[in-house]
């Protein structure tokens, strides 16, 4: 047998959990995060003043946050509003919550 033609088939909250994980594999991303969390909503302007990087580059972080469902925006011509999307984040906190709790067997035997 082929392993590599082989289907592997995932599970909804292995996919959305990769999903999620994908979206904060970056340092700028996490940033974000925190700054939306404390604030009940945030301009991309007020972003790029608390994070000193091209305002192109914010926007694709964003972009991938955006993608991920972790933070949703409200377009007010000229300006986009972002804040956390709240029942995604808590999606979010109970999938890493179930990952890190499993009991994989991490630790208790040979791989």
């Amino acid at each position: 047998m082929q392993r590599s033609l082989s289907v592997v088939e995932y599970s909804g909250n292995e996919e959305a959990l990769a999903g999620i994980a994908k979206a904060l594999g970056h340092p700028v991303r996490i940033r974000i995060l925190r700054l939306l969390s404390k604030e009940a909503c945030c301009f991309t302007g007020e972003l790029t003043e608390l994070i000193p990087m091209a305002q192109s580059t914010i926007s694709q972080h964003l972009k991938a946050l955006l993608e991920s469902g972790l933070i949703q925006g409200e377009i007010n011509p000229p300006k986009v509003r972002y804040c956390i999307n709240r029942e995604s984040w808590r999606k979010a906190q109970l999938l890493f919550g179930d990952f890190f709790g499993e009991e994989s067997g991490v630790g208790r035997g040979q791989c």
